[in-house]
This record gives C-alpha cells, structure tokens and sequence, in this order.
C-alpha cells in the first residue's frame, strides 16, 4: 500500500489476536519497516472486542520501539483518563473512540483539561440541543431527508440513550418520518427536560 500512493500511510491494530497471542510489537515493527507513517493502537485485542477493559502496557512497549508516531487508543472517556493514557503510554496523541458519539464535546473537553490543567465545564443542555439538532440538520442535507431521518435514529439514540427520561420520547423519534417531526419532538423533549430539571439530559 505505501509503495503505490504518494499520500503518508497510516495502520491501526490491536494488541494482537487474542491475550495469549499478543503480537503487537512485532506487527508495529513490520509496519515501521514498510514505510507506514503512524501507527494507532487499540488496547484490546481481537478476541475481546469491546468486552472488558482496554490495557495500555503493550501500547507503552510499542512506543518504545518505535521512531514514528504511536496513537494511543481504548476506553478514553474522559479528559482525566486521556491524560493518564498519555503519561502512562508516553504516546505522541490519542484516539477518542465510541463516547464522542455519546458526547460530542469530548475533545474540547479533553483539550482545555491539556493546556489548562482545569476541569472542563459540561455543555449546557441548550449547547447540547444546538450541536444535536445542527448534526441532524447535516445529515438530513448530506443524505437528502427520507435517509437522513432513518440515519439520524441512531445518532439521536448514541446522544440521549443515556438519559432516564428518554425513554419516554424514543418511540415518537425512532418512529418520526419527517425531519420536522424528529427535530419538533426533540425541541419538546429538551423543553420537558428543563421544565422538569432533569439534569441528565440538561
């Protein structure tokens, strides 16, 4: 792959097949040697796909062998546990996987913590509602609005599926078959979930 193109090549793996094949540190030398530029590093293996918890001793082993950039990547949920990712793996950066379709803001987050050293403040549910109501209204242009209601259920779900209150409105969103429909329930529910002070959607 690096031979043919003129563009920098990157690899992401994981730590190997399963824990008892842990053949990560011998893959990344092999993709070194092959001219990829970077390498990013699931903490998991194969074999356990998202179960349990990702381990970061074999990404610190990888960057110690390694000249190119190594990425640390697995379970970065929170600005404090990219920091610690950081210092223990000693990676030139990390990867945010899964909770930024949860929570979006992450990266800010994780940013300002860097720099700053200062707890990051959470979004108000007025940003929250904003950001999720511009993403939905991108994927209604991208993918015109019969597909991009279908497409946005599962984004909606990934942002809300957390809150105890929205259960009450799922079915309404999941079953909504227009955009005005999905983005009228969602002004309603953000408008109850003040209303009420539920500070897990707000």
């Amino acid at each position: 792959m690096v031979a043919p193109v003129e563009v920098p090549v990157t690899l992401k793996i994981r730590t190997g097949w399963s824990r008892a094949q842990n053949n990560a540190l011998e893959i990344a030398q092999i993709a070194e040697d092959c001219g990829i530029q970077a390498l990013s590093i699931h903490g998991r293996s194969r074999e356990d796909r998202f179960q349990g918890s990702a381990e970061y001793r074999t990404i610190r082993q990888v960057k110690r062998k390694l000249r190119i950039p190594v990425i640390a990547n697995g379970d970065i949920d929170s600005a404090k546990k990219a920091e610690m990712v950081m210092d223990f793996t000693a990676a030139d950066a990390i990867m945010v996987g899964r909770i930024a379709q949860q929570r979006p803001w992450i990266f800010g987050q994780i940013d300002h913590y860097l720099c700053t050293g200062k707890k990051p403040e959470e979004p108000t549910a007025e940003q929250k509602q904003s950001w999720l109501v511009s993403h939905l209204k991108n994927l209604y242009a991208f993918y015109g609005e019969h597909q991009g209601v279908q497409i946005a259920r599962k984004h909606i779900n990934w942002q809300l599926a957390h809150n105890n209150s929205y259960a009450t409105v799922k079915p309404l969103l999941m079953q909504a078959e227009t955009a005005a429909q999905q983005l009228d329930t969602i002004d309603a529910y953000f408008n109850d979930c003040h209303r009420e002070s539920y500070d897990l959607a707000c």
